[in-house]
């Protein structure tokens, strides 16, 4: 099921934000896209995120805002110095090199110094390390609260998923009762059928023998078990939808079984008006289907 969820952990050093969205999938896949988490909290965090959000692709987003006093830049003196060192050998080293006058040279040696300062190495940020022992119970907090923004989100399009499936499958009833009132007109159209073939060949027909093969066609046409049984499944999705807590797996074999019964129904079905609701059934069906992908 997708959702989303964001939270703040304010901490001495600055703003920890902990972002988590999540998309459709049969297993809990966590994918933590930050290094500011500690590998001893990794395991912890990701037990947390199955507990809570049981399954789905589940990614976790960490971003830290340093405050304005941790936020000044580095700068790698003994670096600095190396290069500095190496590009004026470099420099006394070229042809023609002669030392020129003091002002001169002191030109030149901030030129080469500004150079170097300029080099993408010698200055960085201060990487203190930003989740430790001491602050950990607020940066966990912040996760319990970006998984519960996670979980409201996911209720409120749950609320919306049942109201949509449950009522697809009250579509499916009804058309079964559709199916069911078109059920005389095809045995009386078979009928009408066969004695009309007969009587443009001229073939006298045995009436005994007529109500014998009459008899075997009803048998092998019957459509009565799969009403009962789509009926049946209709009833077991209801019960499973609202008795159980993560009812999604389930309710995706009872789809199948349900979309069994309508595909033997529509095989059997001679009948223009029972092929009608068959296949206006298959849709409501595919469509629970793909919803079903979301439900957990």
């Amino acid at each position: 099921m997708t959702g989303y969820g964001k939270a703040e952990a304010n901490l001495a050093a600055g703003k920890l934000t902990i972002e988590i969205r999540t998309l459709n999938s049969k297993s809990a896949d966590i994918s933590i896209k930050s290094s500011l988490l500690p590998k001893d909290k990794d395991l912890l965090v990701r037990q947390k995120i199955a507990d809570r959000l049981v399954r789905g692709t589940i990614d976790v987003y960490l971003n830290f805002e340093a405050a304005t006093s941790d936020n000044a830049k580095v700068i790698d003196a003994a670096l600095v110095l190396d290069y500095y060192t190496q590009v004026q050998q470099i420099r006394s080293g070229l042809p023609g090199f002669a030392m020129g006058s003091m002002e001169a040279n002191d030109r030149m040696n901030n030129e080469i110094l500004a150079s170097v300062l300029r080099f993408p190495d010698v200055i960085a940020s201060k990487k203190d390390e930003v989740i430790t022992e001491a602050n950990w119970p607020d940066v966990e907090a912040g996760f319990d609260a970006a998984l519960d923004e996670v979980d409201r989100y996911r209720q409120h399009e749950g609320e919306a998923l049942y109201k949509d499936v449950t009522g697809r499958v009250q579509n499916i009833l009804n058309l079964e009762n559709e199916v069911e009132a078109n059920e005389g007109e095809r045995v009386q159209a078979v009928r009408e059928r066969i004695l009309k073939a007969a009587e443009e060949l001229n073939v006298k027909l045995d009436k005994e023998r007529f109500e014998q093969e009459m008899i075997f066609w009803l048998e092998k046409f019957d459509i009565n078990e799969e009403k009962v049984r789509l009926r049946q499944h209709c009833t077991y999705f209801m019960d499973t939808i609202d008795g159980e807590p993560y009812p999604g797996k389930k309710l995706g074999f009872i789809i199948q079984e349900m979309g069994r019964e309508i595909n033997t129904t529509g095989s059997k079905a001679n009948n223009a008006a029972i092929q009608k609701a068959v296949v206006r059934m298959k849709d409501e069906l595919e469509k629970i289907r793909e919803q079903s992908m979301n439900i957990l």
